[in-house]
C-alpha cells in the first residue's frame, strides 16, 4: 500500500464531503479483501521504512507477519506526529478494518493515539516506547519496547578494542532517558577493555536531521574519535559520513553493514518480529493483548548485528563471552563504585542496576568518562 494513496484516503475523511466520497472510494478500492481476513493490523512509521534506522526495524517486523495465515497488513510510511497520524488511523479503521493499530513513533502517543483510543473504544493501539500508565491511560492502549541497553553496552566492547585514539564517539538526538543510557552503556561496555578510553557525545536536537548529523560526525572525529555510534531515527548519515573519514562503526536501530562493510564493526538491532509475532498470536487467539510488553537480548526483543570483518579475535572472544552472561538475564550495565561526569556517586560500591529497573528508566546523568553535557 503505498503511502500516495494512504494520503489521499485521510484527505478524504477531512470534510463532510469526504463521507459522501467515502462510498464511492469504498467501491473503488479493495477494501472488502482486507476485511476479509481474520484481523487487519495496521503500522504507521515518521519516516521512511528504508531508512537504514528506526522505522526499518519497525517495518522489518510487519514483514515478518505478512506470511502469518489470516493476516492481512496494512502500512503507511512519512506520517509526521501532528493531526496527520489521527487521521491514518481513522483512515485504516474505517477503510480497512484494522483492529489493531501500532503507531511505531515517540510522538504519535499523546494527543494523537489517545484520541484515537477513545474514539474507537472496540479497537486496540499499542504503542513503541514506555509511556502508557495503567493508572490514566485507557485499556484498549498499551505500550511495548525492548532493552537495547546491553547491545549498546556490546557495541562499546568492540569499540574499546578496536580504537586506537581511546576517544569514542556518539551522534545522540535529545538527553532523553533511553539515550542516556545507550551513551552510558556505550562508554562503559568500551571501558570493560580499558578503564581510560573516553567517550564524546554531541546531541543533534532533532530525531531526524541530516544536516547536524554529519556536522556532529565529523566534529567528532575531527576531535579524534576514530569509533563512532549514534541514537537518531537513521543512522544512515553518521555511518556513511564516519566510514568516509575512515572511522569505525558501530549500528543502532537496525543492520547499517551494507553502507560501510568494510568499517561496519556491529550494532545494536531491533528485532520486532518476535514483538509483532506475540501480539497476532493473541489477537488470532482471541486472547487480551497486554498493555505493558518489555524484553531484552534474552527475550529475543533484541539483537546483535553480526561481527564485521575488522573484529579481532580478542574483541571477539570478550564480545561472545558477554553476550552469553547477558543471555542468562540479571546482567548489570551500571554497577558501582561509578559517579556522574559531574561527580555525583551515581553507584556504590557493590550496587548495581539491571536495566529493567525503574532507575534506568529514569536517568538523568553521564557516567564520568562522557565528554558532553545532558543541557
Amino acid at each position: 500500500m503505498t503511502g500516495k494513496f494512504m494520503l489521499s484516503r485521510r484527505d478524504l475523511l477531512k470534510t463532510s464531503a469526504a463521507g459522501a466520497a467515502f462510498g464511492l472510494a469504498s467501491a473503488a478500492f479493495p477494501i472488502r479483501a482486507a476485511r476479509a481476513a481474520a484481523a487487519t493490523v495496521g503500522f504507521i512509521y515518521v519516516g521512511p521504512k528504508d531508512d537504514y534506522g528506526y522505522n526499518q526495524a519497525h517495518a522489518e517486523g510487519a514483514a515478518s507477519l505478512k506470511g502469518v495465515e489470516g493476516i492481512s497488513i496494512v502500512e503507511e510510511e512519512n506520517v509526521p506526529e501532528t493531526v496527520d497520524v489521527q487521521k491514518t488511523m481513522e483512515s485504516m479503521i474505517n477503510l480497512d478494518g484494522a483492529s489493531l493499530i501500532f503507531p511505531t513513533s515517540f510522538g504519535y502517543f499523546d494527543p494523537h493515539m489517545l484520541a484515537m483510543c477513545a474514539k474507537f473504544p472496540d479497537v486496540q493501539f499499542r504503542h513503541c516506547g514506555g509511556m502508557w500508565n495503567k493508572d490514566k491511560h485507557p485499556m484498549n492502549a498499551g505500550s511495548y519496547f525492548g532493552y537495547i541497553g546491553m547491545g549498546q553496552y556490546l557495541n562499546g566492547v568492540v569499540a574499546g578494542h578496536t580504537t586506537k585514539s581511546k576517544k569514542l564517539g556518539f551522534v545522540a538526538a535529545k538527553p532523553i532517558p533511553q539515550v542516556l543510557l545507550n551513551v552510558n552503556s556505550f562508554l562503559l561496555g568500551a571501558r570493560s577493555v580499558d578503564p581510560a578510553i573516553t567517550c564524546q557525545v554531541i546531541f543533534t536536537g532533532e530525531w531526524s536531521l541530516a544536516v547536524k548529523e554529519a556536522e556532529a560526525t565529523n566534529a567528532l572525529i575531527d576531535q579524534g574519535a576514530d569509533v563512532v555510534t549514534c541514537h537518531v531515527d537513521s543512522p544512515k548519515v553518521v555511518v556513511e559520513t564516519a566510514a568516509g573519514r575512515g572511522a569505525f562503526i558501530c549500528g543502532y536501530h537496525a543492520n547499517q553493514s551494507p553502507l560501510a562493510p568494510e568499517k561496519y564493526l556491529t550494532g545494536a538491532e531491533w528485532n520486532w518480529a518476535k514483538v509483532y509475532k506475540m501480539f497476532v498470536d493473541d489477537l488470532i487467539a482471541g486472547k487480551p493483548l497486554p498493555n505493558f510488553t518489555r524484553g531484552g537480548l534474552a527475550d529475543g526483543f533484541v539483537k546483535m548485528s553480526p561481527l564485521g570483518p575488522a573484529v579481532g579475535e580478542a574483541a571477539r572472544k570478550q564480545f561472545d563471552a558477554t553476550l552469553a552472561e547477558m543471555m542468562k538475564g540479571g546482567f548489570s550495565v551500571i554497577k558501582g563504585p561509578l559517579k556522574s561526569n559531574k561527580g555525583a556517586v551515581v553507584a556504590t560500591e557493590g550496587q548495581a542496576f539491571v536495566e529493567t529497573a525503574i532507575e534506568l528508566e529514569s536517568m538523568d546523568y553521564l557516567v564520568e568518562g562522557v565528554v558532553g553535557s545532558t543541557a
